[in-house]
Order: structure tokens, then sequence, then C-alpha cells
């Protein structure tokens, strides 16, 4: 595997991961979360691959960040 196709496939799968999630809570972290989802999606379709991987890895942050200070409730929807 290339560089490359492994940046794109650890973006894709941290995506599909967020992506199965139900985030609810303080809008401020929400909102930010599924602009840093939006961010990803548009990054990858314009093939900048090191762009969509920081956008992704932000969506995680804030959800991360706002789980840990109690803003957030989050389900995972795959289950």
């Amino acid at each position: 595997m290339t560089l490359e196709e492994d940046l794109r496939s650890e973006t894709l799968k941290w995506l599909r991961r967020i992506e199965k999630l139900r985030i609810r809570g303080k809008s401020e972290f929400v909102d930010n979360i599924n602009a840093y989802i939006h961010d990803t999606d548009y990054f990858l379709r314009k093939n900048d691959l090191i762009r969509a991987f920081e956008c992704i890895v932000w969506a995680w942050a804030w959800l991360e960040i706002g789980r840990n200070l109690g803003y957030l409730e989050v389900e995972d929807e795959s289950v």
C-alpha cells in the first residue's frame, strides 16, 4: 500500500466511525464536529489527503474533549 492509499484508508476509517455515532449536547461542540466532518469529505473529494486527515483528527478531538468535559453524550448507532 502506498503512503497516499494508507492516508486515504485511515481517514476514511475514522470518518466512517464518527459518522456512526449519535452525538448530542452543547451545540458549539456538535456544530464544530459536524463542520470538521463536512470538511473531511470536501478535502477527500479534492484529493487533499493531508487536510482531510487533519479535519477528521480535529473532529475526533472536539468529540473527546466535549465528552470529557461532560458537554456531549455519544452513542454508537452501529450497535
